[in-house]
């Protein structure tokens, strides 16, 4: 179990300022050049529901829906992402605590994303190659023009 230390609250406070200014509703810390296992989401209308996900793992899915999904890391891209509907994740919280939580919903694909992040996947690897093809090509045009 990791130890929850200054250093960590410090790295969670920077992930949750990150995520809520660009705005997003989660963040995993691979995506700020952090190689741990914890994610940061906040789904809430208030965006005062910090959710944090320590050494997370879903132990449990079952159904599917479809969403509109963008990320960070991938800005101005969008695309409707197949996932499972429901989800069962166990991780440990802020307070060492080990949490399992059931999710649905907007949660449910958020965690899944977020987990993707961890084990080196954007959301467009799950579209269509022609998908993948043409996401590439707008952000190589992307890049010319704010070159």
């Amino acid at each position: 179990m990791e130890k929850i230390d200054a250093e960590l609250r410090a790295l969670v406070a920077n992930m949750a300022e990150t995520m809520y200014e660009a705005p997003g509703i989660g963040l995993a810390a691979t995506q700020v050049d952090v190689h741990r296992q914890l994610v940061v989401i906040d789904v809430s209308e208030e965006r005062n529901q910090l959710l944090v996900l320590i050494n997370a793992r879903i132990t449990h899915q079952s159904g599917a829906q479809v969403y509109e999904e963008g990320c960070l890391s991938v800005p101005g891209i969008y695309d409707k992402v197949e996932r499972a509907a429901e989800v069962t994740v166990e991780y440990t919280d802020l307070d060492e605590n080990r949490r399992t939580l059931t999710a649905d919903g907007l949660l449910a694909v958020c965690i899944q994303h977020e987990l993707d992040h961890l084990d080196g996947k954007v959301f467009v690897e799950r579209l269509s190659r022609l998908k993948q093809m043409r996401i590439r090509a707008k952000l190589a045009k992307q890049a010319r023009i704010t070159a």
